[in-house]
């Protein structure tokens, strides 16, 4: 039965699905709201395997005249795709991020050519925080705290950590929570880019 399982991923004559590798394990981008400031920041690390191809990347976008902060995990190709038509979207709906979310992520989850495209964003504006993913989630934090990549474990640990017992600014937070995720995750560097609201 084992050798089976090993040799043609098969398990009692049936054939196994084959599991994806995970797609969004490149990078960190972090996303705190404190006090009225709302701080968006990542590494600059693009990997290509194991290779380090590239140590200062932009994964962090205004939008909307400077009004939103955007930022991706995955596919470049994809993730300046999903911001142009989050943009759009923005745009349509007279800057109202949440609404501009959600239609974004039924998009990107119904139509054909949205379907496929790899990429996690955040999203956030003075008022509001929002993950969107491709399977029509849109998450908005208890604790204005979120993280993507692989990095994104360690960074929002050392934010929540740093939110709650120190009185670090929101820019702050997520400069020093990255640095400390670019210390243990191989994914991650330390050329660190933070974006701030207002």
């Amino acid at each position: 039965m084992g050798r089976e399982l090993l040799r043609g991923f098969f398990f009692n004559g049936a054939r196994l699905p084959r599991v994806k590798k995970p797609v969004f394990r490149h990078t960190t981008v972090l996303c705190v709201r404190k006090d009225g400031q709302t701080a968006l920041g990542s590494d600059g690390q693009v990997t290509m395997g194991t290779t380090v191809v590239k140590h200062g990347a932009s994964k962090i976008r205004r939008l909307l005249a400077g009004q939103v902060l955007a930022g991706f995990a995955g596919s470049t190709a994809d993730a300046i795709t999903l911001f142009t038509r989050f943009e759009r979207k923005l745009e349509e709906y007279r800057g109202a991020l949440e609404r501009a979310a959600v239609e974004l992520a039924t998009d990107w989850r119904t139509e054909k050519t949205l379907r496929s495209l790899e990429a996690l964003l955040v999203v956030a504006d003075e008022r509001t925080a929002l993950l969107l993913s491709g399977t029509g989630d849109v998450i908005s934090p208890d604790d204005g705290v979120i993280a993507i990549g692989s990095g994104g474990p360690c960074a929002c640990a050392a934010a929540r950590a740093l939110l709650r017992h120190s009185s670090l600014s929101a820019r702050e937070i997520v400069t020093e929570s990255l640095k400390i995720a670019a210390a243990i995750d191989i994914y991650t560097n330390d050329a660190i880019v933070v974006e701030t609201l207002p």
